[in-house]
């Protein structure tokens, strides 16, 4: 591996100094040449499994707990909490958690940096599991409405935050396919909430309450265990990896380090300044990633809070079919989102894979929409719910793939995951119970969306190309470091 010893031999690297140690003595000894490759591996390994899995299975209980709605509502919520056409009720309960979700990101995002992983993402999994409980024993749709601002002022730092979290472990040509299994982890409650979602309906009549109301007592219930679990499992950032428990020591700490400034030269952390962080703001590309993430979870959050519905209303399946058919088309997307992880970090490709999955799902939602068969309806279900959920994870790892620093990792982290919040509010307004049992004008806005992302990448690749050619020529660096280019 190349010599870089300039940045890291700066003292501060903004955690241990056993550590920032460490880092010179690795550089001293050409760096990760002090490790064999078995045990660089077994190192990276163990990062793997510490940091992704753990993750992952707290993003999978996160995305469990904010869309099962879809699932209480065949259950019957809707028409316990008198939720109707007239009213929109579904819909503003659906919406209103986005507002806060995507107003706390930026500063979210500041506090894990400066706070710390595992005390700020233990604390608010916690909270937020104490309010899923609450949501079992609401009488109105309108205190529902009031607890999912609060769900989504609490979950706002999570997402954004294992996204940052993950991004500043890794070089980038090994992050996709972590953020594609910690996504995966994630996925899978979207694909098997509904089968446990239907096992926990079985409890209707226990204790005076109702089947939909134990789907939020029993998934809250464990999302508080599994928020107290992961106050041991998870870790902090790299340099200050040796506090996290039984985890690596000062030499094996500094190796990661070494390889992200080897990759980027980015460890360092410098002082937060609120005007030199909002600055980030005016670079294009940053808003252009947002609004990537925003035309992908459109789709992403419209499938996940109406599919069960649309099976049941839409192709006349009974509750316990449209629950439990909610699985294979995510199952199916769990396989496609691994497989291009994979070849897309071998490759070094990000962009060609988005936009296949966008032309997918144009023509997934085509079948779903206008078709008149069930069969070919649930095959469109299949193509679409691949290609939403398999771009969420290249979307992260394209965009961390071409930015630099600490502070702009997480500004922009924030805005990514903002515009996904802001494509949730989409996804669940388009959709209107009027519309029903088509759900047409949804429809055209999710394919309006997907062709969107195919023009957006076709414009960020011109971009890069310009840039990159520029660099080659001996011009103005990209991101402020010599050598670095753009990943296509």
């Amino acid at each position: 591996m190349a010599e870089r010893t300039s940045d890291v031999e700066k003292p501060g690297l903004g955690g241990d100094t056993q550590v920032e140690d460490a880092v010179l003595a690795l550089a001293n000894d050409e760096r990760v040449t002090a490790f064999t490759p078995a045990e660089q591996r077994s190192i990276i390994w163990r990062v793997d499994r510490r940091l992704v899995l753990t993750l992952g299975f707290l993003y999978m209980i996160s995305l469990m707990d904010r869309t099962n709605l879809g699932a209480a509502s065949v259950a019957g919520m809707q028409k316990e909490l008198h939720m109707n056409a007239k009213n929109n009720a579904y819909t503003i309960v659906s919406l209103v958690f986005f507002l806060p979700y995507a107003l706390f990101q930026p500063p979210a995002t500041v506090l894990i940096r400066e706070i710390g992983p595992r005390k700020f993402l233990t604390a608010i999994v916690v909270l937020w599991g104490a309010v899923m409980i609450g949501f079992g024993f609401v009488k109105s749709w309108q205190t529902m409405a009031v607890l999912r601002v609060i769900l989504g002022g609490l979950e706002a730092g999570f997402y954004p935050g294992c996204v940052y979290l993950l991004s500043t472990w890794y070089p980038r040509f090994e992050l996709q396919k972590r953020n594609a299994v910690f996504y995966l982890i994630g996925s899978m409650a979207s694909a098997f909430a509904g089968i446990l979602a239907y096992g926990l309906m079985q409890l209707n009549g226990h204790a005076g309450l109702s089947g939909w109301r134990w789907i939020f007592i029993i998934e809250g219930t464990i999302t508080c265990a599994l928020g107290f679990a992961a106050y041991i499992a998870i870790v902090d950032f790299p340099e200050l990896s040796p506090k996290s428990w039984h985890f690596l020591n000062h030499r094996e700490a500094a190796f990661v380090v070494a390889r992200i400034e080897h990759d980027r030269a980015d460890v360092k952390t410098e002082p937060f300044i609120l005007g030199a962080y909002l600055k980030h703001a005016l670079d294009s590309k940053v808003w252009a990633f947002a609004a990537l993430y925003m035309f992908t979870t459109t789709n992403s959050y419209a499938i996940a809070y109406f599919l069960p519905i649309i099976l049941r209303d839409g192709m006349g399946f009974s509750v316990a079919k449209a629950q439990c058919l909610v699985a294979p088309p995510y199952c199916a997307a769990a396989v496609v989102m691994v497989i291009q992880a994979y070849y897309g970090d071998k490759w070094h490709l990000r962009g060609p894979i988005i936009v296949f999955n966008a032309a997918i799902g144009v023509v997934g939602l085509g079948l779903l929409g206008y078709d008149k068969n069930s069969g070919v309806r649930y095959f469109g279900v299949f193509l679409a719910t691949i290609a939403a959920n398999a771009n969420c994870p290249a979307l992260l790892t394209y965009q961390s793939n071409n930015i630099r620093g600490q502070w702009k990792r997480a500004f922009t982290s924030a805005t990514l995951i903002g515009g996904g919040a802001i494509g949730g509010i989409i996804g669940t307004s388009v959709f209107r119970p009027i519309d029903a049992p088509g759900y047409r004008p949804g429809i055209l806005a999710c394919l309006i969306s997907q062709a969107l992302v195919m023009v957006t990448v076709a414009g960020l690749s011109w971009k890069f190309h310009l840039a990159n050619k520029r660099v080659d020529a001996g011009g103005k660096p990209i991101e402020h470091h010599p050598g670095f280019k753009y990943t296509f």
